[in-house]
């Protein structure tokens, strides 16, 4: 989770402002955690509250009714203290609603949020059906949910040592279609707020990436939605290659002390976010 925290608030300042090179400061004037970093912490604040009396397990419906419900809870309760972080308008009328109901979205909300079930999961069936549960209680639109999916699924292939070459096979063969370059669509990517449009080229980023900073300016330098591209290309790129201590230390003097305590609680919950399971294989 917090390579998608890093990516957020790397590309925060970018969002409006795109800077189509991969030459600039990560963490300058204009930085900070937007909704992308809290609704993530969000998500695995519920995941962990979920799991206190349940493991979770694809098969266990009672436990996803549970863990819909606090997704639900958790996404409000702390989404209310940050009205200004950037929701978007259907969604800060969902966090702000007496009755939230989810509305056939298909942003890439969906996926900027949803790395805590790549890393939660113990199977690849875990990972995609945790991420439809988070996911389905705002953007149950069926590329909503595919664009959470495709983006746990590859945390949790990169985080146990997937070679590149098996999570491009795996995300084309069941997702989306990886028949392009970054370099190939730069010149006329423009910004756009669907999965469809951010999540491949998301990915994308991270398969053609040399170490997680690499990952990460690429990100910034395809332009379009920069934080939230930044955020899911950050959350896969730390599956594969960790997160450097200097990197860390900074993205995270971002989050105020309630953020923090999530970030910290997480970190004890599921190690494995920083201290990836497995060692990337050579492709």
């Amino acid at each position: 989770m917090l390579g998608a925290i890093i990516g957020d608030i790397v590309g925060s300042r970018f969002e409006f402002n795109n800077h189509r090179s991969k030459d600039f400061e990560l963490f300058g004037d204009g930085c900070f955690a937007t909704d992308d970093s809290i609704m993530s912490l969000a998500v695995a604040k519920a995941i962990m509250e979920a799991s206190k009396t349940k493991t979770p397990n694809v098969r266990d419906h009672n436990f996803h009714v549970k863990l819909s419900k606090l997704t639900v809870k958790y996404m409000r309760k702390i989404g209310r203290k940050y009205p200004n972080s950037g929701f978007g308008g259907m969604f800060y009328r969902w966090v702000f609603s007496d009755d939230p109901k989810p509305y056939n979205s298909f942003g890439n909300g969906a996926a900027m949020r949803v790395s805590p079930a790549g890393f939660a999961a113990r199977s690849e069936r875990d990972a995609e059906r945790l991420a439809e549960t988070v996911t389905a209680v705002t953007h149950n639109h069926e590329e909503g949910i595919k664009g959470a999916k495709a983006t746990a699924a590859a945390i949790y292939m990169a985080c146990r040592g997937a070679p590149k070459r098996e999570i491009r096979e795996r995300i084309a063969g069941e997702y989306y279609s990886l028949d392009f370059t970054i370099d190939s669509i730069r010149p006329t990517y423009r910004f756009n707020e669907t999965c469809q449009e951010t999540v491949p080229q998301a990915i994308e980023c991270f398969l053609e990436s040399a170490s997680f900073e690499d990952a990460i300016r690429i990100a910034i330098s395809l332009g379009g939605d920069s934080d939230t591209i930044g955020a899911i290309t950050g959350a896969i790129a730390e599956a594969y290659y960790g997160v450097p201590e200097d990197i860390k230390g900074k993205a995270l003097a971002y989050l105020d002390a309630e953020l923090r305590a999530i970030y910290d609680e997480w970190k004890v919950f599921a190690p494995a976010d920083e201290e990836r399971h497995g060692v990337p294989q050579t492709d």
